[in-house]
């Protein structure tokens, strides 16, 4: 196999190839962009226009999109799968994944959209070097833009596989992106409802790209990820590649969701009542005092139906520590 679809195993070791471009029997192209970063391109005659950014471990603990990233890449530098599309493999945070942990100095996935340029250390010059590299890839005009951002959630979840999807005033939501998220095993999708600063609302809001998170189960060790189930996403994943993926409009058994309030921390006395095990969309009563911060109004539970998303009371101040959702019952979508 090539040396540069050992792209995980370059990453984790700290190693820059020695070849930075390199061809398969296919004539497929790749090319080492930067640490954790590698560009794969068709043949230009097989080439059907579509650009397709897959990026994972922009938290380093989150090791199962890590390992279907690897899985995938190793799959193309073999030969067994070949590529019509243009992608590039982007492994977020190569220094927390060499730890094992979820960030050296603070969460990468709160500094984009501009938000490193207040912010110094190396997650702030990881996330301008992210936002640079999207921004290379996506400038080719007149092509199709798709963005995954794979990652795992540090509680569980009731709802196991999820996507979430950015908000830009003036856009509205695919039908088909809707679609082709249920055949990739996803069993719900957020709504977003204001800008953020996330990856993937970088390339949503600034790049034109139709881009979403994905959550895939529980954040686990590298070699733990047995129990979960990747094959619906992989699968789907690999069709976009191949460009053999079947059109899916039907969104039947997807559950949608819509942001309700959000639960800020704003100073070092903020109070989540919630356990440790309570996981993610489990639903919250009418009346349940959510969360205190001593100068500040309680987040008390007033929606029907409301569920808890990201529950994380450690988060920096002024930084979201939990969103509350509720079902969306009129989306949208074209």
């Amino acid at each position: 196999m090539l040396a540069l679809g050992k792209l995980l195993d370059l990453t984790l070791a700290g190693r820059e190839p020695a070849e930075k471009t390199q061809l398969t029997v296919d004539g497929v192209r790749m090319r080492w962009l930067a640490e954790g970063a590698l560009e794969v391109r068709p043949p230009e005659v097989r080439d059907n226009g579509m650009d397709l950014l897959l990026s994972a471990g922009i938290h380093g603990n989150e090791t199962a999109p890590i390992e279907l990233l690897d899985r995938l890449l190793h799959d193309i530098a073999r030969g067994v799968v070949k590529p019509r599309a243009r992608i590039l493999f982007l492994f977020g945070n190569p220094a927390a994944m060499r730890t094992g942990g979820r960030f050296v100095e603070e969460d990468l996935n709160r500094l984009f959209n501009g938000r490193h340029e207040s912010s110094s250390g190396y997650e702030a010059m990881r996330a301008h070097e992210l936002e640079r590299l999207a921004t290379t890839f996506f400038s080719v005009p007149q092509r199709t833009r798709l963005h995954y951002d794979l990652h795992t959630a540090i509680r569980g979840s009731k709802i196991e596989q999820f996507a979430l999807y950015p908000y830009k005033q003036g856009r509205t939501h695919s039908l088909r992106e809707l679609g082709r998220l249920r055949a990739a095993g996803m069993q719900a999708v957020l709504l977003q409802n204001k800008p953020s600063i996330v990856f993937s609302a970088f390339t949503y809001e600034q790049l034109d790209v139709e881009a979403f998170t994905l959550e895939l189960g529980k954040a686990r060790p590298f070699g733990q990820n047995e129990g979960l189930n990747l094959q619906s996403l992989e699968r789907r994943l690999t069709h976009i590649i191949e460009g053999c993926e079947q059109p899916e409009d039907s969104i039947d058994g997807l559950e949608l969701f819509r942001v309700a309030r959000e639960v800020i921390k704003h100073s070092d006395r903020f109070i989540l009542h919630l356990p440790l095990h309570v996981e993610n969309f489990a639903e919250l009563p009418k009346g349940y005092v959510l969360a205190e911060d001593p100068g500040h109004p309680r987040w008390v539970i007033e929606e029907a139906q409301a569920r808890i998303i990201f529950p994380n009371p450690k988060v920096k101040n002024g930084l979201r520590a939990g969103i509350i959702i509720e079902p969306e019952r009129a989306p949208v979508l074209v």
